[in-house]
């Protein structure tokens, strides 16, 4: 699934002490929460999106520390 802000592929994020996430325009949000809901991956997402260099809003999207962030990012690797 490629961001269509940055026109890079999304990528499942595992630093930090939170656990793995998935950091998405929000215009892009609703297209993903279909891929993980169709895929019965868990998830939460954090209420406030979040703006960096006044670039389009981003929201994040927690997995869950036990989540199998290899099978999530070919997942994602595989929606053109």
């Amino acid at each position: 699934m490629i961001d269509t802000v940055t026109k890079k592929q999304l990528k499942v994020s595992t630093d930090g002490t939170a656990g793995p996430y998935i950091m998405v325009p929000v215009i892009q949000l609703a297209d993903l929460k279909m891929v993980l809901d169709k895929h019965n991956l868990s998830y939460s997402i954090e209420e406030e999106a979040i703006s960096l260099n006044d670039a389009p809003e981003v929201a994040i999207v927690d997995l869950g520390r036990k989540a199998d962030v290899q099978a999530i990012q070919i997942i994602l690797n595989s929606i053109q």
